[in-house]
């Protein structure tokens, strides 16, 4: 039985609780203890991520975790869509503050702060920064690590520019840098919907996001960019001096990689019911080489397994050798569990021998590599292992897809997980009252337009209250 594909839940737990990548035993509902193993493949996915953004010249930084009330509170809908969820210090030791602080859920307010007081002129711009930390929001919903928790962890780039132009070419940026990373690297597919009016990030003009899919059918928000226009430089006071000599409002546009939340998705849909499957650019250990000895040659292959990842690590590929008293059997699970890529065997054969028998954990396919070409051919295989977890997932994310052209027939579609087009009234605040209707009926929510489509339905009616439709939205079930 594929128990990822029959019981996604059951499965998703016990990958966790087995390669140790999570102990839940805090106490604090929402709380966890990221564990070695994922937090060394969480660091190798934010270098990645730190690297493109670097690239494209944007800068690190690291602000307070800690914003005073008067500042997170100076954007009314900003602060709306954030408040029920914002935990509050009010106090140290046995004093209590005169103000409360927010502990960050999102660091807008503490940031645009700063930015108001670093921009004078046309040339401080564009300014481009990010940082790479935790956010705090007491979620209400049921917590599951990685997918949904009260502290987790991703990068958000806080941008400001001269123009709107600008603005929108670094939104249109974002979604590059999504493709780059998390796809092209991840391995992890999606797609960009322009968040419905009523469903964007609190202070936004527009919103974007990229949702992927998990097992069970269910929808996983990822990076999301949003263009927040001259909304908070207006709240914050954020003007340059431009070259005609006018004061003028920046506009300004923000990006936030949950890193963890993208965890769970390498977990989820590359993993198969031996454990992990991962990419090897953020696998902890790319190549682990098992010896298998008897008695009257231990010592030679354990030569022979120590000279081999020296030469590997030399060559920049992360190799370990497992010399514990487990049989080789469990050993190969035991790897598997953990997603290692490649695995070596190193026995008699390979003492008498040019050549190590290479086993890839994509596909479980065996082969044999000469010694001497070991570098260059692993890191071929390496290159064909991504390649085919991309071309798998892609393969998986297109069948995601349904269409329905009426309540009768999505209530059919839905429970079949993914994303189901539907013809709707609007992505505006009009067609609020049908997305609510609808989340009533199925449980789904409105995922948005896709961005960049021109599909504009013609002849056909919402399929809520009948006016004519305006646009194909999407709708699923989500985390």
């Amino acid at each position: 039985m594929d128990v990822k594909k029959e019981n996604f839940s059951e499965w998703f737990t016990e990958v966790i609780k087995k390669a140790e990548l999570a102990d839940l035993r805090t106490g604090m509902k929402g709380f966890i203890v990221n564990l070695p193993w994922a937090v060394q493949i969480m660091k190798r996915m934010y270098a990645l991520y730190e690297e493109e953004l670097e690239r494209r010249g944007h800068k690190p930084a690291w602000f307070p975790s800690l914003i005073p009330e008067e500042l997170f509170t100076k954007e009314k809908k900003h602060v709306e869509g954030f408040t029920p969820e914002v935990f509050w210090v009010t106090g140290a030791g046995s004093e209590m503050f005169k103000e409360r602080y927010a502990l960050r859920p999102t660091s807008e307010t503490i940031i645009y702060h700063m930015y108001s007081q670093w921009i004078r002129g046309r040339s401080d711009l564009p300014l481009k920064i990010y940082q790479s930390c935790q956010v705090w929001r007491c979620d209400t919903s049921a917590t599951r690590p990685f997918l949904r928790g009260r502290e987790f962890y991703w990068i958000e780039a806080h941008d400001a520019f001269a123009t709107e132009e600008e603005a929108r070419a670094q939104v249109r940026e974002d979604m590059e840098m999504t493709e780059t990373i998390m796809h092209q690297e991840f391995g992890i597919p999606f797609i960009f919907f322009q968040r419905p009016e009523w469903d964007k990030f609190p202070g936004a003009v527009h919103t974007y996001a990229a949702d992927t899919t998990n097992p069970d059918g269910k929808i996983s928000q990822q990076p999301s960019t949003h263009l927040l226009g001259e909304n908070f430089a207006r709240v914050f006071d954020i003007k340059f001096l431009d070259s005609d000599g006018k004061e003028k409002y920046v506009w300004q546009t923000c990006y936030g990689p949950a890193i963890w939340r993208i965890f769970a998705s390498v977990i989820s849909i590359h993993g198969d019911d031996k454990g992990l499957v991962l990419p090897p650019k953020i696998a902890p250990i790319q190549t682990i080489i098992i010896p298998i000895y008897k008695k009257e040659n231990e010592q030679q292959i354990k030569e022979k397994c120590l000279h081999l990842k020296d030469m590997l690590r030399k060559a920049g590929i992360r190799a370990d050798v497992d010399f514990s008293e487990n049989t080789p059997g469990y050993k190969y699970n035991e790897w598997e569990l953990r997603g290692v890529p490649t695995r070596i065997e190193i026995g008699e054969k390979e003492l008498k021998g040019p050549t190590f028998t290479v086993c890839r954990r994509d596909t479980g396919k065996r082969q044999n590599i000469e010694e001497v070409k070991s570098v260059s051919e692993l890191m071929l295989l390496f290159e064909d292992i991504k390649k085919n977890l991309i071309k798998r997932a892609d393969e998986y994310f297109a069948k995601q897809f349904h269409t329905a052209n009426s309540v009768e027939e999505l209530e059919k579609t839905i429970k079949l997980g993914g994303f189901t087009r539907i013809p709707f009234c609007s992505n505006g605040f009009d067609g609020q009252h049908c997305a609510e209707e609808l989340k009533e009926r199925v449980s789904g929510n409105i995922r948005g337009t896709i961005y960049g489509s021109k599909e504009v339905p013609e002849d056909e009616n919402c399929i809520v209250c009948g006016k004519p439709a305006k646009v194909y939205v999407y709708i699923g079930r989500q985390y």
